[in-house]
């Protein structure tokens, strides 16, 4: 038998009314996972590796599209010189080099960054809230996200105080700020309402957008203009060094939900039986929410608002492995990865020279199929 990623074997330990505790936690967390085989290490990085070579041609093939068409050798052969030390000096004689390393990968690990944290946000979220409708995008954190971004450049905070970025830190304030509502609108008098927070979030979407649109409207020409493209998401502009502040807020908020794989598994037997299992239920609640609002502040921060991503690739890596977080996470991040690369990349060469939002194609692929995903659970409950 393959080793698991669960509980050691138990013929070395003795027997303990703990272990029975710990070995009952992992069958739950397997049940719940709705996989019919144990996950095992063989079996975890057979998937992970797989989805990560994939992500690497798709990565090769985005950075080969424009207006400009670069061979696929020489995209190979200005990435390993990058890799080795060339300085851009040493390649600036050559455009097709200053054309990859200047705006076209920037803007694909932008692409990849972006997609791959809301999807593992939308996964998390779906999670905690047993709810497959849930999506930082649906229930209002990106509006919230969006508003405290508005907010700041409205008032003329800028990208950055010194040498610390505050477009993001407004963001997640206001990502927060929504989450906290929500929660606490939810808190009813006997207990956490899943459904009160859903439409609570849904209300907060469009109070928020409200608040949005006055303030565009009450900007400068310019200034407005340039938030309305923002708003439709984005991923136009990156350099490296937005990707480096990127990469700082986004790893907090991964490293969290990482950690919270295992729990996920559990909360999604229900709340009364994962504290009887032991887990801390409320504690998860804040953790989780937490590195949701950091994700999606510093997402929002950078790339606009995107939806619907966190709400159609988990569903699709369902469909495909077991609903193992320990397993779904790592794939829906490099699958919501893949999937707004390939879309950015639409976005910007089906109307060459000119292009259009990315969250446009996000929104075009998703609403439908957040429409099948409503009537189908509709109908899955009138038949009960």
């Amino acid at each position: 038998m393959k080793p698991t990623l669960d509980a050691p074997s138990l013929s070395r330990v003795p027997s303990s009314p703990g272990l029975e505790r710990s070995v009952s936690t992992d069958v739950m967390a397997n049940r719940a996972a709705g996989s019919e085989r144990m996950l095992t290490r063989s079996r975890w990085w057979v998937w992970v590796s797989s989805a990560c070579i994939v992500v690497v041609v798709v990565f090769v093939g985005c950075l080969g599209l424009g207006i400009q068409a670069i061979p696929y050798s020489r995209i190979i052969a200005v990435v390993i010189d990058s890799v080795m030390g060339l300085s851009m000096k040493e390649s600036s004689g050559d455009p097709s080099s200053v054309i990859l390393l200047q705006v076209r990968m920037p803007r694909v690990l932008l692409a990849f960054f972006v997609g791959g944290s809301l999807a593992m946000v939308g996964v998390a979220l779906q999670a905690l809230l047993r709810n497959p409708l849930a999506d930082p995008f649906v229930i209002g954190i990106s509006s919230g996200a969006a508003l405290g971004a508005a907010i700041a450049l409205l008032f003329g905070i800028g990208i950055s105080v010194g040498s610390i970025s505050a477009l993001p830190i407004c963001a997640f304030t206001g990502a927060l700020l929504s989450l906290m509502i929500m929660y606490r609108i939810s808190s009813v008098q006997y207990g956490f309402s899943v459904y009160t927070l859903l439409l609570a979030g849904v209300v907060l979407n469009a109070i928020f957008s409200a608040f949005i649109m006055f303030l565009t409207s009450i900007a400068d020409p310019n200034r407005a203009f340039g938030m309305y493209a923002w708003l439709m998401g984005t991923l136009t502009g990156p350099d490296w060094t937005t990707l480096g502040i990127l990469v700082l807020y986004l790893g907090a908020g991964l490293i969290i939900l990482g950690m919270h794989a295992q729990l996920l598994n559990l909360l999604t037997l229900g709340e009364e039986t994962a504290r009887s299992l032991g887990v801390e239920v409320e504690r998860v609640k804040k953790s989780v929410f937490l590195a949701a609002a950091l994700l999606t502040g510093a997402v929002v921060s950078f790339s606009g608002i995107i939806g619907f991503v966190g709400l159609i690739i988990p569903h699709a890596v369902r469909l495909v492995v077991s609903a193992d977080h320990r397993l779904l996470l790592p794939l829906a991040g490099l699958v919501g990865g893949m999937f707004l690369m390939m879309a950015d990349t639409v976005a910007r060469t089906a109307l060459s020279p000119s292009e259009f939002p990315v969250g446009v194609i996000t929104a075009l692929v998703g609403g439908p199929i957040f429409l099948w995903l409503l009537t189908n659970r509709q109908m899955r409950l009138g038949m009960k």
